[in-house]
Parts: structure tokens; C-alpha cells; sequence
């Protein structure tokens, strides 16, 4: 796992209320930031539900909360299954044909800029989000070539006002997420608090990909998971 080369002050964190940027929330708490702002946006998605968790993640770990409302947004991207129902949310292992039916055009370099921009406000010295390895097949603003080309980008859009020593972190870019589930119970993580499930139901409907994909994390970290589910069948691991 990768840690921040310095210390660091005040994190702006892209969160969403899932398993990995909670759990990247605490790592930072446990790595010694000051102070954490939890940046939650509303982009229009079917499971907003997961912004509801993330009120309490913040309470937590005593994190300032932001939630921008930003539904419009959806109209920008009618072609995934997150945010439109026209596009049939895949179900069981992710291949790639069914991944990139949940892509959302850009939204990590959009929620970037937007928590960049709340971090230059606030003279925050860092903004993270918690991408990881298993989104690198699909997702292009998960891959360590984004990340660096992004810091890059930040540091030319804001020189001369981004705190000393600016940084903006990926530290899970390279793990697996039963990598993610394994940190996380070891932080002490409420995975029970956390949400996936991206058809927003009550609860975790336990069947398309993205519940999948949990399930398959704890089963592959050894972890107990304490998610509760409409469909509790466990998964097969796909290795």
C-alpha cells in the first residue's frame, strides 16, 4: 500500500458512502490527519442512497461534511446504467462488456476538480479518493496514468495558491479491493455502515455487479461481511 510522503494537515476526500473511500477516510484518520472534509456529491445516481452513509462516517470520525447537489449532471451521461434506467444494471461477476455499461464519462476528474476547488478554499494540503486496482480494466480516471497526469494538472491550474506541499492521493491505486476489505477491518472499519449496492434499493439487492464484487472481496479477504442483503447466496470467486 502506498502512504502520503508527508504529513498531512487537512483532506479533502472524494467519498461516497461505499466500502473504499470509507475505508480510505479512516486510513487517513489513523495516518495522522488533523483534519478530514468528507466531499459527498449528488450526480444524479440511482443508489444516492450511499450519501446517507456517509452523514454517518463523518460523525465518526468528527469529519466535516459537504454534500453538493448536482442531479443535473445525469443529463450528461443517459448512457450508464448508474445514473438512467435505460441501461440494464449488470448482474453477477463483472466482465468487461457489463463493467462498462456503469461507467460515468470523466467523474473521477470532475469530482476531482470539484474537491480541488474546496480544498483551495479551504487551504487544504491534499484531496484523495480511493480508487483501486480493480477498477484499472474499465474505469480510465482509476489508473495510476491518471493520477499522475491529474497531479500534474493541479499543480499548473493552481500555482501559487494550493497550500505548501500540495498533494493529491490514491493510496489504494494498486490494491485489490479484498485488499481494501483487509485494511479496512484491520482500521476498524463499520463495514456494516457502508453502502454498494448500486440499484438503491432498501437494502443491498445482493445480485448485480457491484454487490457481487463486494460479497467477493470479503470472501477473497477472509473477513466476515456483515452486509445485509435480499439475495445473501454467496459468490464463487472469480480469481
Amino acid at each position: 500500500m502506498s502512504i502520503a510522503p508527508r504529513p498531512i494537515h487537512h483532506a479533502v476526500v472524494v467519498a461516497s458512502g461505499g466500502l473504499d473511500s470509507t475505508t480510505l477516510a479512516y486510513w487517513l484518520a489513523a495516518n495522522g490527519a488533523r483534519r478530514l472534509t468528507l466531499l459527498g456529491i449528488d450526480y444524479g445516481q440511482r443508489h444516492s442512497v450511499e450519501l446517507a452513509y456517509l452523514i454517518g462516517t463523518a460523525q465518526a470520525l468528527n469529519a466535516a461534511y459537504v454534500k453538493l447537489d448536482l442531479p443535473a449532471l445525469a443529463v450528461l451521461t443517459p448512457g450508464s446504467a448508474l445514473t438512467g434506467n435505460r441501461v440494464p444494471m449488470p448482474r453477477g461477476h463483472y466482465t468487461d462488456a457489463s463493467m462498462s455499461a456503469t461507467v460515468v464519462p470523466n467523474r473521477n476528474a470532475l469530482f476531482l476538480d470539484l474537491a480541488v476547488a474546496l480544498a483551495m478554499t479551504d487551504k487544504a494540503d491534499a484531496v484523495a479518493f480511493g480508487a483501486h486496482a480493480g477498477d484499472h480494466p474499465i474505469y480510465p480516471d482509476c489508473r495510476p496514468g491518471f493520477v499522475e497526469a491529474y497531479r500534474r494538472m493541479v499543480a499548473q491550474a493552481n500555482e501559487g495558491i494550493a497550500a505548501e506541499g500540495f498533494q493529491v492521493l490514491a493510496p489504494f491505486i494498486e490494491m485489490t479491493k479484498a485488499d481494501v476489505v483487509r485494511l479496512g477491518a484491520a482500521l476498524g472499519v463499520p463495514f456494516g455502515r457502508t453502502w454498494s449496492c448500486y440499484l438503491g434499493g432498501r437494502k443491498h439487492c445482493g445480485r448485480c455487479g457491484t454487490c457481487t464484487e463486494r460479497k467477493e472481496a470479503f470472501a477473497l479477504a477472509g473477513v466476515p461481511d456483515p452486509t445485509e442483503y435480499d439475495d445473501p447466496s454467496p459468490v464463487a470467486p472469480c480469481i
